[in-house]
């Protein structure tokens, strides 16, 4: 199976291609690249005054349409959906711990909920 890069939002996705029209693609999610960012896109680092939001990443299997011109190469190691996912989410908690701000408190406290709703949706454990 092929794999194409698929950024989507702030992830970034490992995705197949399931279907080609004129001017758009069906793709499937297979893997995790980079997890979405958490809390208010419009107002980035803000966490006074905003609705922070929790985002979760793309499901396995999830398909999306899109133009063509955003596929990308897929330059990454092919890992399954839950390794992927696991790699996403502890690069961008390394990140957040790097930062001594209210927004990487926030957004580490919305990736922890979000890991307990992945261990039951993909039943296993995310650490």
């Amino acid at each position: 199976m092929k794999l194409y890069r698929f950024a989507h939002k702030t992830g970034v996705y490992g995705v197949s291609v399931v279907e080609e029209n004129d001017n758009q693609v069906l793709v499937q999610v297979e893997q995790v690249i980079k997890h979405p960012k958490q809390g208010d896109l419009h107002n980035p680092k803000e966490t006074e005054g905003v609705f922070f939001h929790e985002r979760k990443a793309l499901s396995h299997f999830e398909k999306r349409y899109t133009s063509p011109s955003q596929l990308k190469p897929f330059d990454e190691e092919p890992l399954s959906y839950e390794a992927s996912l696991q790699r996403a989410i502890t690069a961008l908690e390394d990140k957040l711990k790097a930062r001594d701000t209210e927004h990487a408190r926030l957004s580490l406290e919305k990736l922890d909920n979000l890991k307990e709703d992945y261990a039951i949706q993909y039943k296993c454990e995310f650490k």
